[in-house]
């Protein structure tokens, strides 16, 4: 999907009008509506004002990342394991990983 688009969508699911998404990033409504018809690009500062206000990474604002993660904690955690020794990250990765495979081969058998 391309951003504009994604933009329009994430607006209308947050309730929020073009108006009230300009006021938040600090531009104008007509200026989102331009972005989301891609006439123009958002700077990147602009483009992560709007990700922000919109609950997503700019990474999937602008398609580089498929999965939105909506859940902050989940995102606080990722940032707690990078911070870590790669000895401690390949230990948690390992438990996840068995939980993941148990979670399959449930889902497959019921």
């Amino acid at each position: 999907m391309k951003t504009g688009s994604l933009i329009t969508q994430l607006r209308k699911e947050k309730g929020l009008s073009r108006d009230d998404l300009g006021a938040i990033v600090g531009t104008s409504g007509a200026v989102i509506g331009r972005y989301e018809r891609e006439e123009i690009t958002p700077s990147v500062e602009i483009a992560n004002k709007i990700a922000q206000a919109l609950g997503v990474s700019l990474d999937y604002l602008v398609g580089n990342n498929s999965v939105m993660v909506k859940d902050k904690k989940i995102v606080e955690r990722i940032e707690d394991i990078a911070s870590m020794p790669d000895s401690e990250q390949k230990q948690i990765f390992s438990v996840i990983d068995a939980l993941i495979r148990d979670y399959k081969a449930k889902k497959a058998y019921s």
